[in-house]
């Protein structure tokens, strides 16, 4: 408009050899007009691989869930992001640098969104905007049509908002939404030297005009002086009617943005951005008024170098000196509609979002540019459209209050879970701060069980066993010879000297009495209940480093354990000396991985308070020992060793341990044994623990030992064994799986399965001899998917060493 002698159109033109399509600088030649003109390049035809290097975060998101579905993804489809690798990605610029594909991969391409395009009219005869210009575009200062044969401005405008994907030319940020073209352009103003101008009067009708047309954002490429009344109040009524509204902020190198980007700015309620430019590098353009005290609303998007001027439907190129040219713009009016086409992708893949919200979203979620924070000269900071499509501040279950974290740490697993954590589907959807909806797999949280090395712990080890008794009464214990700092005052008892007790720690202990023939008790410290249990029935079990006894073992890592065991004889009851053990313990159970929260692990969340309570009945009849037993295990908080987010209701489980084992000894340097233990886990829970949630879990061990094989004195043993796995059962959750922003949350169930497909079997060769007054010991040891893990290769290894009594 030629009010007060300012000119609002902000463009400059360029002409690029297409070599170099948007990698060349400018080159000044003429203006498009006052109120921050510019100039046009051109460049040489040829390929489109010189596109701007992205700088902006271009992460994948989780995708947002669609209105009205039943799925647990998104409502719209997602594509595979590689699609949109075509040369028609690659000639369009802005796309790449502000991360449009992780948008577009979400399935959001602006439809079903109306963008009010305020400007000189659109090419409507453009294959880019087939099928998609509003039916209530129209022309408000004649009836001219809504081709402009002077300018091309809004054209382009509307081709970086809304360019078709179609293969060829360019294609625009939401490329599906619908144009609602108001030209009001002063009659005959574009065919002069100095441009198009604009009314404000016919400004406001365009704005009032876009509003009736359903837009969600407006887009206003224009500037100069102070808008008057009747913008201001337009503005105001979109804000009201919640669309929102992307200004440029002006051209002419200024320290602040135009006064008609600030009044806009100022009549609007929380939806107004001011789009400012960058080149492909994200530095400020040297045309582009900077944000100054409109900081706080100010956004940068490329704005120089846009492709392309179309001729018949195609990019227009001309030949100079044997040179092919095509034209591009710069200018900050090309910056607001890729803001523009940000706020559509947004607004359809979050119909719940206020204007001012995603305002908010964009600014937010902006690349910080310049100096550290909001500054003067980039405001917010680059466009950003990957970030803007991840969620915002705290995230909840869809349909709840529940806190759900995304990144921390859904469920930290056991040892007996093995690899099942790998590839897992949770499906379920999440609602951030600003209420958008997001698929989510919560399975992405859970941490399997580390892989523990066995044989170099027990190698590394310098502990020192220490065993005295006589008569009812029998003590061991284990210290640990590495502590130089801690004195025991009971030192006398254990024999040791000065050196030695203040050497030593205590790692463990246990003490055995006989309290009358038929009566006898263990008490432990370190130790689990099922060592004494095996003491006080005389089981008779060989040592081995690697292969261990599944009827010691509960899954999970134990420490600070005390236990209790008392055991009656029952006397000769039909064949064989029978009797009846009854055992207690209490202890802390371990997570098989730290628990992540924050970014920080957490020892109170990784450890759990675990007892247990049982009995077993055992009988020996000549060379053949038997034992059966159950057992009732108590976890606070735990599944089996594994720990589950608190939010999701998980509190703790039972589970009850059958124990049976064999022994048999056909000669007295021969013996025999085996034992299975089978577990039954229940979980305790509520809130999204769904029934039949349970496990079932096995162990066994197969093992033989010759005394006096090679030389008197000698023990060669084989065991073969399978450590604690979970062989079936899981967790069933009932979560929302699907979300529609009218009816809320839609709810099913999901099913985590806690069986590792990989099974641990341990197989382990010892010979221990007698050899120059101590004891040497030779293993051999494999290890067949180490911590059921199928994808880990076997374990193997050999160790030999020897030790002497002082």
């Amino acid at each position: 408009m030629n009010r007060n002698g300012v000119n609002r159109s902000l463009a400059l033109i360029g002409r690029l050899p297409l070599t170099a399509l948007v990698g060349a600088g400018l080159a000044g030649l003429a203006a498009c007009g006052g109120g921050g003109g510019g100039s046009v390049n051109s460049t040489p035809s040829g390929t489109s691989s010189a596109t701007p290097t992205p700088t902006a975060t271009a992460t994948a998101s989780p995708s947002p869930t669609a209105t009205a579905t039943t799925t647990p993804t998104a409502i719209i489809t997602p594509t595979p992001s590689a699609s949109f690798q075509t040369a028609e990605y690659n000639r369009s610029t802005g796309p790449s640098q502000h991360g449009a594909i992780t948008a577009w991969a979400a399935g959001a391409s602006g439809r079903g969104i109306t963008i009010g395009i305020i400007d000189s009219g659109i090419d409507n005869a453009n294959p880019e905007f087939a099928g998609r210009i509003s039916s209530a575009s129209t022309d408000l200062a004649g009836s001219r049509g809504l081709n402009n044969p002077d300018s091309d401005h809004g054209t382009i405008a509307a081709l970086v908002a809304a360019g078709a994907r179609n293969g060829v030319g360019v294609m625009g940020m939401a490329f599906n939404a619908t144009i609602a073209a108001m030209r009001v352009d002063t009659a005959g103003s574009c065919a002069t030297s100095s441009g198009c101008s604009f009314n404000d009067n016919t400004i406001a009708q365009g704005i009032t005009a876009a509003i009736a047309a359903g837009a969600k954002v407006i887009n206003l490429s224009l500037g100069g002086s102070v808008p008057n009344a009747n913008v201001n109040n337009a503005i105001a009524a979109a804000a009201s009617a919640g669309v929102v509204v992307v200004v440029s902020a002006g051209n002419d190198s200024n320290a602040q943005v135009d006064p008609f980007a600030s009044g806009v700015r100022a009549a609007g309620n929380g939806n107004v951005i001011i789009a400012g430019s960058v080149g492909s590098t994200n530095v400020i353009s040297s045309f582009s008024n900077k944000a100054g005290t409109e900081a706080a609303w100010y956004l940068t998007a490329l704005g120089e170098q846009i492709c392309c001027q179309y001729e018949n439907g195609v990019i227009k190129t001309t030949v100079s000196g044997g040179t092919t040219y095509t034209t591009v713009y710069n200018g900050t009016s090309f910056s607001a509609p890729q803001i523009a086409g940000a706020v559509a992708l947004l607004r359809q893949a979050f119909p719940n979002l206020t204007a001012a919200q995603a305002v908010s979203i964009l600014l937010n979620t902006a690349t910080d540019l310049g100096a550290t924070g909001q500054d003067t000269t980039y405001g917010r900071g680059g466009l950003n459209i990957a970030a803007a499509f991840n969620a915002q501040g705290s995230t909840s279950l869809a349909g709840t209050a529940t806190q759900m974290a995304l990144g921390g740490t859904s469920a930290a697993m056991s040892p007996a879970m093995g690899d099942a954590a790998q590839g897992a589907l949770v499906g379920s959807v999440v609602l951030d701060a600003y209420g958008r909806a997001f698929g989510v797999n919560l399975a992405n949280g859970l941490r399997g069980a580390s892989l523990m090395p066995k044989l170099a712990p027990a190698l590394a080890n310098q502990n020192r066993g220490f065993s005295l008794g006589g008569g009812a009464v029998a003590m061991a214990f284990t210290v640990d010879a590495t502590a130089r700092n801690l004195a025991l005052p009971w030192s006398g008892a254990l024999r040791l000297s000065q050196e030695d007790a203040s050497a030593a720690r205590v790692l463990a202990g246990r003490v055995i009495a006989r309290l009358r023939p038929d009566l006898s008790m263990g008490f432990a410290m370190a130790q689990g209940a099922d060592g004494l249990v095996a003491s006080l029935q005389g089981q008779d079990r060989p040592a081995f480093m690697v292969a261990g006894n599944p009827l010691e073992d509960t899954g999970f890592f134990r420490s600070g354990e005390t236990s209790l065991a008392i055991r009656r004889g029952l006397g000769q009851l039909g064949l064989g000396q029978w009797g009846l053990t009854v055992m207690g313990q209490q202890g802390y159970g371990w997570t098989g991985a730290p628990w992540q929260a924050l970014g920080a692990s957490s020892q109170n969340e990784s450890r759990d308070i675990v007892q247990r309570f049982g009995f077993a009945l055992d009988r020996r009849r000549g060379d053949v020992e038997a034992s059966l037993g159950a057992s009732w295990m108590s976890e606070q908080r735990g599944v089996l060793g594994a720990r589950f987010n608190p939010a999701l209701g998980a509190h703790g489980a039972d589970t009850v341990f059958v124990d049976a084992a064999l022994g048999w000894r056909p000669y007295p340097d021969f013996h025999f044994g085996a034992a299975w233990r089978q577990g039954f886990t229940q979980v305790r829970g509520s809130g999204f623990i769904g029934a039949g949630s349970g496990l079932v879990s096995n162990g066994w061990v197969v093992d033989g030992s010759i005394a006096n094989f090679f030389k008197v004195g000698d023990v060669l043993a084989l065991r073969v064994s399978q450590p604690l796995r979970v062989a079936s059962g899981g967790m069933n959750f009932h979560l929302p799986v699907a979300y529609d922003y009218d009816t809320g949350a839609v709810w099913g169930m999901r099913r985590l399965s806690l069986a590792p497909t990989g099974r641990e079997v341990d197989a382990e060769l010892a010979w221990q001899f007698p050899l120059k007054g101590g004891s040497a010991g030779l293993n051999l040891f494999w290890r067949g998917n180490p911590g059921h893990y199928a994808a880990l290769p076997d374990d193997r290894g050999v160790s030999l060493g020897w030790k002497k009594g002082f």
